[in-house]
């Protein structure tokens, strides 16, 4: 818990084009009740949009956390890591890559960019949701994460 006040205010950027994953991510957060509002954005274009507050996302809500797919059409997940590490504003942002590939290269590619963890998603749907509540208890209720008012 920060001390900002209770985490169910907590606001998880979800950026996944895959359907079925959206529906797991948003069905563990409903059946489970986990803490924090789940948004979602389908392109690595509208999550960098989103978290820039640009255009249709001009008032959207900076999340404490970003969940990134990183096989996203056009803007990659990699690119979108990548920016959002480099970007002063933004670079304390904690990002978790959810990733289908098994690939050592990408997973490393991910950590050279400087993401705080990565998650293979699981095939069973109960093991995704089980994975989303354990990385959802660590990262809103357990660590204490920076204020998304922090400054440069």
């Amino acid at each position: 818990m920060s001390e900002d006040g209770p985490t169910a205010a907590v606001d998880v950027l979800l950026v996944e084009d895959n359907s079925g994953d959206v529906t797991l991510v948003e069905r563990a957060f409903d059946e489970r009740d986990l803490p924090g509002t789940l948004h979602t954005a389908r392109t690595g274009s509208d999550a960098l949009d989103w978290l820039n507050q640009r255009g249709e996302y001009a008032d959207a809500p900076m999340p404490a956390i970003v969940l990134l797919d990183l096989n996203l059409p056009a803007t990659s997940g990699h690119d979108v890591l990548r920016e959002i590490k480099s970007t002063p504003e933004l670079r304390q942002l904690p990002v978790v890559v959810l990733t289908s590939s098994q690939a050592t290269a990408d997973l490393e590619e991910a950590y050279e960019q400087h993401a705080n963890a990565c998650l293979i998603k699981p095939v069973d749907p109960e093991e995704f949701a089980d994975r989303i509540e354990t990385l959802t208890d660590f990262w809103i209720s357990t660590a204490v994460l920076p204020s998304s008012s922090s400054s440069q």
